[in-house]
């Protein structure tokens, strides 16, 4: 059986350097795509022969981030689809999120991008650069979107192109350890908490527990957007096309985190950067040694296989306008405007959303389906874990009625961004820089990352 996943690094590249998220593309790239026919040409792909059936043989690369459970289920559905599809042949690439997107852009730039590629809230950096097929011409002729949900195509169109098909949908939540909880003799939070209570809860968990326990990861990066929002402000004001905060904005947000990890409770700086929060095969989450982190809800069943502790999800506490959260894309998939073989892009797409017998293998990894009908399938066997992530995102869809956000996209250059705002925490977590003037250096540097990175 041929090998359907190549883990980065082992394929051979082309050696450009290009910065994440960076602008790239000819000017014209954002009409190479389109009908069957009229697409671009990708040097990387393999030629086309035909099948035994007398079929067109075509071979398509998907690539895709994630750990070794993610690539797993992935190839599973890979393996299912080519069954059905005996004419279509895919190779997947995988890596972790680190340094995902350096490649991916390597690979655009050289113009040897695979055929089918995942995306997070930085899809608006790749419809700047005109690199992602418009998806249009194929809606009812082999890919059917009729039964997505409409806030989820919505998110996908931009500059009128349906350039991105959500994978699945989600909610951020706080990931909570409560066999942590209960160990210590400590009631689990609840929906509806305040932060002043988080960083009180953090603190109190680990004192209880001692020495090598600690409350809480320290989410300055990942919750910017969040706190953001709760105070009536946002990362990035897309609309409008310029940053939607001030220096002034943040600087409460970096302070909180600096006072909490003094308070005690916050895992150390060093610990945090050995153990990242998001990888479930070294979260301190899974090893019973933090009691809570800010998580997408898709990755509670990753965290929830990898220890025997029981882990529950709760809303992220309230700020001054709510919690911020709204029920929104997790990642999803998009085309190479240079692939050769558009329709096959636009099949496998078709698949992975609609086809019930994929939603099975892939369950909730990437968050919930996208189709009320998938939704089905899985509700109707849902182990668990499972039903606790359809009873937090139901929750959150329930409290967004009452106190509705607008989805974000992420800024121009967000990966320079989360690099930038993650050295700052680390500056200040090491206590190489006081809080002020790193959030000045880190809003300085925002201000410039998005006035490199964003379109004329």
């Amino acid at each position: 059986m041929k090998k359907k996943v190549l883990l980065f690094g082992l394929a051979a590249l082309t050696a450009i350097s290009l910065s994440a998220c960076g602008n790239s593309g000819g000017p014209n790239a954002a009409n190479e795509g389109g009908a069957a026919g009229n697409a671009g040409t990708n040097a990387n792909a393999p030629a086309a022969t035909p099948d035994n059936g007398g079929r067109e043989q075509v071979e398509l690369r998907m690539m895709w981030w994630g750990d070794q459970n993610r690539a797993d289920l992935t190839n599973k559905a890979i393996d299912l689809f080519e069954q059905k599809n005996p004419n279509i042949k895919i190779t997947g690439e995988f890596g972790p999120s680190d340094g995902y997107f350096d490649k991916l852009n390597t690979q655009l730039a050289s113009g040897t991008a695979p055929d089918i590629f995942f995306l997070g809230g930085n899809v608006v950096d790749y419809a700047d650069k005109g690199v992602l097929l418009d998806l249009g011409p194929y809606v009812g002729k082999g890919l059917k979107l009729d039964d997505m949900d409409p806030a989820m195509k919505e998110y996908g169109t931009l500059g009128g192109k349906l350039i991105h098909l959500s994978a699945g949908a989600n909610a951020r939540g706080i990931v909570v350890n409560k066999t942590m909880f209960d160990k210590a003799g400590l009631p689990v939070p609840q929906d509806g908490w305040t932060w002043d209570d988080y960083a009180r809860i953090s603190k109190e968990i680990a004192d209880k527990l001692g020495k090598g326990y600690y409350g809480t990861y320290n989410f300055t990066t990942d919750g910017h957007d969040i706190y953001l929002k709760q105070n009536g402000k946002q990362l990035y004001d897309m609309a409008n096309g310029k940053l939607g905060f001030e220096e002034a904005d943040i600087l409460p947000w970096f302070r909180y985190w600096d006072k909490t990890a003094k308070a005690g409770g916050v895992v150390p700086a060093e610990l945090q950067v050995s153990n990242p929060p998001a990888d479930a095969s070294k979260s301190l989450i899974v090893t019973g040694k933090a009691a809570m982190t800010l998580l997408p809800s898709n990755l509670l069943g990753s965290f929830q296989s990898a220890t025997k502790d029981e882990l529950i999800m709760v809303q992220v506490p309230r700020g001054a306008k709510g919690t911020g959260v709204v029920f929104e894309s997790s990642q999803g998939l998009s085309g190479y405007v240079k692939t050769k073989h558009p329709s096959e892009v636009a099949k496998l797409m078709d698949f992975w959303i609609n086809d019930p017998d994929a939603a099975k293998i892939l369950g909730n990894n990437r968050g919930v389906p996208v189709t009320s009908a998938n939704r089905a399938v899985l509700e109707g066997s849902a182990s668990e874990t499972d039903k606790i992530v359809y009873y937090f995102t139901s929750r959150v869809s329930e409290a967004t009625k009452k106190e509705p956000f607008a989805v974000s996209y992420n800024p121009p250059g967000n990966a320079e961004f989360i690099k930038l705002s993650d050295n700052t925490v680390q500056l200040i977590g090491f206590g190489k820089e006081s809080v002020d003037k790193a959030v000045k250096a880190f809003y300085d540097g925002t201000v410039k990352i998005f006035e490199s990175n964003k379109q004329p």
